[in-house]
């Protein structure tokens, strides 16, 4: 089959996702007919680094070997089964090794498929608990400016992102926004330490007003995603921890982006050495090679939905919650971790990638807030046109390599599997995009 009648049979049938369709009429899809480690490989042959991870999934690139033989071996034992009144051993197996990941701190898991259901399910559970507890009035929730939970009717009341939101406002119940901590806007003399405890201070005096109706505050730890890559210190994270403690509100740790090894520790929370009451996770959990997400919450939490009452149970299902499949690609991928001392072998890639960065590009004149957290860097293009996104995306494209900006925010979420020559390619694509935009 042809790559011209692949894009046509595509924008015939496909629906493509938080995508204006007519735009393909000036910029074509790209019709990848394989992948292969960090390697996207177009349909007449052209070879495309993966330097976003394809939305931020695969973390160890595409077709794993491991992840491969797991999945062959699941395929001969058991493809599905309903969750609800069933185990498996994938999902006891995947529960048991992410609740040891935490210390046990969060010791139970409740499975779904992609980010924007753990959100929902983290919302529902949090408002849940304190309506056991007997305080139904605390069902509100508090997010940070910029902030992105997914898009689902429910997660957009925690997502502050003007398009989503203008577009479904009728549909949404408003949440609270507090400011966000980002690094960049320290004033003259503020270190990042210092913009943590300023937004701290915002975040308390609105707790003190509102905390009898709040149920939970929820955070996307270290690196904001959708705002474009936000970056703040972990100050804020203890500072957060500490203030839902004072004022009884659970804390979120949205880690769908930001777990599995991104930001430098398995969970970007480590960081701040403290612990949320619910994790979501989603994206890399399963190698990016099945839909899957979950939250672990605490046992504090867990036990006010145990008892004899089936309306104190946590009412919500999916059909694939916790799909044998994709569990044993969470494993897989869990066990790649362990294997290959991942965590530690990024350091060494993300000091190369901050090396490589700051020769290219910090002083760059178009160029603005070059950071980076982990396996996540980003800078800001001074003076965007707006189509720059798409044109910049388009050239990065023909010079080899995935990257796919937000807004004026170049980012670079790579597979932890780049080498230095690799890594070297991706910068000099960007460097090449840049320059020709």
């Amino acid at each position: 089959m042809s790559a011209s009648s692949l894009l046509d049979r595509s924008l015939a049938k496909v629906w493509h996702p938080c995508t204006q369709m007519k735009e393909h009429e000036r910029f074509p899809l790209v019709p990848v007919a394989r992948g292969e480690g960090p390697w996207l490989i177009h349909a007449d042959g052209r070879r495309l680094i993966d330097g976003i991870s394809s939305w931020w999934v695969n973390l160890f690139g595409h077709c794993e070997p491991r992840i491969n033989a797991a999945l062959r071996d699941q395929l001969d034992t058991l493809d599905h089964v309903m969750l609800a009144g069933f185990t498996h051993e994938p999902v006891v197996q995947l529960s048991e090794r992410l609740a040891a990941l935490t210390g046990e701190r969060l010791g139970h898991a409740f499975y779904a498929s992609d980010g924007a259901s753990a959100t929902e399910i983290a919302l529902k559970m949090s408002a849940h608990y304190w309506r056991n507890l007997g305080r139904p009035e605390k069902n509100e929730f508090i997010s940070l400016t910029g902030g992105y939970h997914g898009e689902t009717v429910g997660s957009l009341a925690v997502t502050d992102v003007s398009i989503f939101r203008a577009a479904y406002a009728p549909l949404i119940r408003a949440g609270h926004v507090v400011p966000t901590p980002d690094t960049r806007t320290a004033r003259d003399g503020e270190s990042a330490a210092d913009v943590a405890r300023r937004a701290a201070a915002a975040l308390e005096a609105h707790l003190e007003r509102h905390h009898t109706t709040l149920a939970a505050l929820i955070v996307e730890p270290l690196v904001q995603g959708a705002a474009g890559m936000v970056m703040y210190d972990p100050e804020y994270l203890r500072l957060a921890r500490q203030l839902c403690n004072r004022f009884d509100v659970l804390l979120v740790a949205d880690e769908i982006a930001v777990g599995c090894g991104r930001t430098g520790t398995f969970f970007a929370c480590e960081q701040a050495g403290i612990w949320p009451d619910l994790i979501c996770l989603s994206k890399g959990i399963s190698g990016g090679y099945l839909p899957l997400s979950l939250v672990l919450s605490t046992d504090a939490i867990y036990e006010t939905f145990y008892a004899d009452d089936t309306s104190r149970a946590f009412l919500h299902s999916h059909s694939y919650t916790g799909n044998p499949l994709a569990c044993r690609a969470a494993l897989a991928t869990l066990d790649i971790f362990e294997q290959d001392d991942v965590i530690v072998a990024n350091r060494h890639r993300a000091a190369t990638l901050d090396r490589l960065l700051q020769a290219r590009f910090k002083e760059h004149p178009r160029v603005n807030h070059l950071r980076q957290r982990g396996m996540i860097a980003a800078f800001d293009v001074i003076d965007a046109e707006p189509d720059f996104a798409q044109r910049f995306f388009a050239a990065a494209l023909e010079a080899g390599a995935l990257l796919r900006p937000i807004g004026n925010t170049v980012y670079f979420m790579p597979p932890y599997v780049l080498d230095e020559a690799l890594t070297t390619q991706l910068v000099d694509a960007a460097a090449t995009a840049l320059n020709k935009v």
